[in-house]
């Protein structure tokens, strides 16, 4: 029998950081769920992401993510990134979605489509 799975489209944040939060009750976890243990797994996890990803070509990369298990490796890196991120967003009671919209205002100041389209780097890098 397949079950659904949820997916981005009918997900929202909130449901996210219930089922991340669910997770973290269940095992009583709050006590090592401080900032600075979050921070750091999110680095840890983002590193274990990246080592999929090293020493290989453009060309290699995209390879890797058409293989099923090594895709499926990469979204077990990503969710692990993402779980952390919304863990450390209950523990702080940050509302990721506003945070995401400040800063993507910030990033359409501070990197203009007109004077960045097409390519990367900072102001005075041009």
């Amino acid at each position: 029998m397949n079950v659904k799975m949820p997916s981005d489209a009918d997900t929202t944040i909130a449901e996210l950081r219930s089922v991340v939060s669910d997770f973290v009750d269940a095992r009583d976890w709050h006590q090592f769920h401080r900032p600075k243990n979050l921070a750091m797994s999110i680095a840890i996890e983002a590193a274990e992401l990246m080592e999929h990803f090293q020493w290989l070509t453009h060309e290699q990369a995209d390879d890797a993510l058409r293989d099923e298990n090594r895709r499926t490796e990469i979204c077990d890196e990503m969710a692990d990134v993402v779980s952390y991120v919304l863990a450390l967003a209950n523990a702080l009671n940050i509302d990721v979605t506003e945070s995401l919209h400040r800063k993507m205002e910030k990033n359409i100041q501070k990197y203009p489509a007109d004077e960045f389209r097409g390519r990367y780097g900072r102001h005075d890098q041009m």
